[in-house]
């Protein structure tokens, strides 16, 4: 109320203050008729210039106490060592400053030294609790549903959508999870995916041997976007009007940009890419809803048959999330990886030598050596799977897996106040020195004689750990292998230009990585 009443005295002062003039001197009684609104005028722009600045002065005072709240936060226990960056913005400009290295991005590298392996910062206005440590984070992944549910800053659920499948949690997640797990389990794998899959690789490979080279990255994006597209939605490019994948790529380009939501930046472009993208599957689930009678053909369908129960579980809005996601998933994340195996092979000719030596044995064993992998040869690829393991650990798709605390939670002699993110890095576990000898080095013989790792561990995260341990998992690795046992047989490859990588902090290749292929001799 101070102001208004500040504002109000100002008023009364340029009524009151001309009756003493005109008592003091009313020999001048003429003069000051003329004077009088010039006299009230400049009095009361006396008092306005002190008000002004005593309110510039509560404004500042309020500023800086805003500012200490921001840089101090309250907190019941001792919370981690670190820096929560200016107001509002926090530290979101150094976390997604570009890396142009397989190694920690700086942000996490500098702050681990500087702090610990433990610290808080601000990413995109939110107080977050980053852990570089291997026991912390297996911690907060035991204990999803309890003591940290699953969470992502706003700008990521913008993206993904209010009703994504990262976003569910308890009986709505598991759920769908074994929804999903109809097209990805293992039973499918076998009795469907693998043939499926190996025969895209062929046809892609041979493909790109007859051009004079091929945008690897690209390539593969391609091809695995038509495949996994065709198992969710039935989706056959060359008969539609519109490019899905079109609006993927415009999605994937500022899928992990600065939250700037204006024309001409990457972050618009990705909720451009969305937008367009969900018009498409809506309208694809307006078509197979109107028709009962529509045979069940793809994943599309089991979940069109879901809404369609007495008391569905499902909303058509969790549905088109649910499809979107997948989409995205199954493709671009494998894509990456895989781009950046081809160029580690590259660049280590041993490795490709002894994966060789596996494959041509296997296709000695057949009866036709140009039939199809099967699942038994899938499972006996010893040194292909760590060459995979070895390939994902470099790769760290994923930054940051983020997680929410239920409550304040002590840990490690901290306390993580309730409703704080809590980002678990992969890539500080992966390339940690203290667990993995010269971490940086692409060497597929350190998993030689250790366990087949099938969910997350403290050391091993890239396919995330705990309850949401990824359900792609088995068809990534499978698509992995078996692209592989087609290049290392059939081909040999130069690299033409290109291959050099940027994380921001996702991974990317800003020249591309243009490869050739032979045929092998």
């Amino acid at each position: 109320m101070q102001p208004y009443l500040q504002l109000a005295s100002l008023h009364l002062a340029t009524t009151i203050i001309p009756l003493p003039i005109r008592k003091l001197y009313t020999a001048a009684a003429k003069n000051l008729l003329a004077t009088t609104s010039e006299s009230a005028m400049s009095s009361g722009m006396a008092y306005i210039a002190p008000c002004a600045a005593a309110l510039a002065m509560i404004l500042a005072a309020l500023l800086v106490r805003w500012s200490y709240r921001w840089t101090h936060p309250r907190s019941k226990g001792k919370l981690p060592p670190g820096s929560m960056g200016i107001p509002l913005l926090g530290e979101t400009m150094q976390f997604f400053a570009p890396n142009p290295t397989c190694d920690v991005s700086p942000f996490v590298k500098e702050r681990v030294r500087r702090y610990g392996s433990i610290f808080k910062t601000s990413i995109v206005g939110r107080p977050v609790v980053v852990s570089a440590d291997p026991d912390m984070n297996y911690f907060v992944f035991q204990q999803e549903g309890k003591l940290f549910e699953s969470w992502y800053p706003d700008t990521f659920t913008e993206i993904f959508g209010r009703d994504n499948v990262g976003s569910l949690h308890g009986f709505m997640y598991k759920y769908l999870k074994t929804l999903v797990l109809r097209l990805y389990g293992q039973e499918n794998l076998k009795a469907v995916l693998v043939a499926e899959t190996d025969a895209a690789c062929r046809r892609s490979l041979d493909a790109w041997a007859a051009q004079p080279s091929v945008e690897l990255k690209e390539g593969l994006s391609t091809m695995i976007f038509d495949l996994t597209a065709k198992k969710l939605i039935g989706y056959d490019p060359s008969k539609s009007s519109e490019s899905l994948r079109k609006n993927f790529v415009s999605f994937i380009r500022g899928l992990i940009s600065f939250p700037l939501n204006i024309p001409g930046t990457a972050y618009h472009e990705c909720m451009e890419g969305r937008k367009n993208a969900m018009k498409v599957l809506r309208s694809m689930m307006k078509e197979r809803m109107a028709d009962p009678e529509r045979r069940s053909e793809d994943f599309f369908d089991h979940v069109i048959q879901e809404l369609r129960r007495e008391k569905p579980l499902l909303t058509e809005t969790i549905a088109l999330d649910l499809m979107f996601v997948l989409l995205f998933a199954s493709f671009e994340t494998t894509a990456l990886a895989l781009t950046l195996g081809v160029k580690l092979l590259t660049d280590n000719p041993k490795v490709v030598d002894a994966l060789r030596e596996e494959h041509d044995a296997i296709a000695r064993n057949r009866k036709d050596p140009d039939a199809p992998v099967t699942w038994a040869e899938y499972r006996s690829m010893t040194f292909t799977n760590q060459v995979i393991m070895e390939m994902v650990r470099l790769a760290n798709i994923v930054p940051g897996i983020f997680r929410k605390a239920l409550q304040d939670v002590e840990i490690k002699g901290y306390t993580i106040p309730a409703g704080w993110g809590i980002m678990v890095c992969p890539p500080a576990v992966h390339l940690n020195p203290d667990i993995y000898e010269d971490p940086l080095a692409f060497n597929p013989w350190r998993w030689q004689d250790k366990p087949e790792i099938t969910g997350g561990t403290k050391h091993f995260m890239a396919f995330g750990g705990g309850l949401r341990f990824c359900v792609g998992t088995d068809f990534s690795r499978v698509l992995m292998a078996t692209f592989i046992h087609s290049l290392v047989t059939k081909y040999s490859w130069r690299t033409v230009k290109g291959g050099n990588i940027v994380r921001t902090p996702g991974l990317g290749f800003p020249d591309g990585f243009h490869v050739q292929l032979f045929p092998r001799n």
